[in-house]
């Protein structure tokens, strides 16, 4: 579902959302008046009561060419109108979240899918989101959820190497995270820049793993020797392209480029004994504290953590990883022999974010 492709076809400002519907394609003037009165009357209930309309407004931050179907199929199926505001690839969740911050107690939104976790949780710690309890989801780690219904972790990524087979031997492949700083691969190897998206998620996972002060030699040794790209889309598509002989991005952008036929392979860093372990970062889903159509946000909520959706996002393009261990079904992209994921306390990571984004603003705001 794109932005705008609606039953009542809304007029876009400058800020991209629809405002007030008008000419022949809508059903009425009159009517589509009656159903913002009504959305308004929706958005002052709190958490997760019954709203009166037939929409349902999502902010996503995952690629739309994997949200869109699954979207589209909950439209089919339930009759719900859905409305989606997608975020770009090169400040991928960050719009979105400053967005749902600026809205504050006017929101717009009723569900966000986050592609990553921290944001998420900036938005639960500040009050915005509301607590939707799903009932049949006990197969989802606590790590992975709230125990209130405030957010809910599912289809994890992992964040993986992208090795140029041709241009670099076997023997030579990277094993780890920290093989990104050897000074033999400087300007050769590269990153998406850490401020967004999953790569900002990472940085503060180590920051957490590691300490401060070991976590911020790492990313200033990186950035000395790093190519540092717009997303991790771009780093996948250079090491493709022979422009790097390797990168730190995620599987789905990693395996799209294998199966298009590039001399690429997939490396799960740090698998080794005494290894942290590759980090698996979850898609997020969260209700927004007095959204406009509280109801069916959370008949979405419930659809986006049915095995229908984490199967499909497993065995569809993005090849993503079940978070729900009640499934038995894996992602294209898993090497069968066995992934040693990292332990990650999402929470911490969360609560550390401001100070590790100041050091990583500092160290990445300007790249040579």
């Amino acid at each position: 579902m794109r932005d705008g492709l609606t039953e009542c076809s809304w007029v876009h400002g400058a800020n991209g959302m629809g405002e007030l519907p008008r000419g022949p394609k809508c059903m009425s003037r009159r009517r589509c008046l009656r159903r913002i009165a009504a959305a308004a009357t929706a958005g002052g209930l709190a958490g997760c009561q019954v709203g009166t309309d037939s929409e349902v407004v999502v902010y996503c931050a995952l690629d739309n060419d994997f949200a869109d179907p699954i979207l589209t199929r909950f439209q089919q199926q339930s009759g719900i109108l859905v409305r989606s505001k997608y975020d770009v690839e090169s400040n991928k969740t960050v719009g979105l979240v400053n967005r749902l911050l600026l809205e504050g107690k006017r929101p717009r939104c009723d569900v966000f899918w986050n592609n990553e976790i921290v944001h998420t949780l900036r938005l639960v710690e500040k009050g915005l989101t509301a607590g939707c309890p799903i009932p049949g989801i006990e197969g989802i780690p606590t790590n992975y959820r709230s125990a209130e219904g405030h957010w809910y972790g599912l289809a994890a990524r992992a964040r993986v190497l992208l090795v140029h087979r041709e241009l670099l031997p076997q023997p030579q492949w990277p094993r780890s995270i920290h093989d990104l700083v050897r000074p033999e691969w400087r300007g050769k190897v590269g990153i998406a820049k850490p401020l967004f998206g999953t790569t900002a998620s990472h940085a503060a996972a180590l920051f957490t793993h590691w300490g401060q002060q070991k976590a911020t030699s790492f990313f200033r040794d990186l950035k000395k020797n790093v190519v540092v790209l717009p997303g991790n889309k771009q780093v996948a598509q250079a090491v493709s392209h022979g422009r790097l002989l390797f990168g730190l991005t995620d599987t789905d952008d990693a395996i799209i480029e294998r199966e298009q036929g590039a001399p690429v392979e997939i490396v799960f860093p740090d698998q080794r004994s005494g290894e942290m372990g590759t980090l698996f970062i979850p898609n997020s889903l969260c209700v927004i504290d007095r959204g406009p159509n509280p109801q069916n946000a959370r008949q979405l909520l419930k659809y986006l953590l049915s095995p229908e959706v984490e199967t499909s996002l497993a065995e569809g393009p993005s090849g993503q990883f079940p978070v729900n261990q009640d499934l038995r079904v894996g992602s294209r992209v898993d090497p069968g022999e066995g992934i040693n994921w990292m332990d990650t306390d999402f929470n911490r990571v969360s609560h550390q974010w401001n100070t590790v984004a100041g050091i990583l603003r500092d160290l990445f705001a300007v790249v040579e």
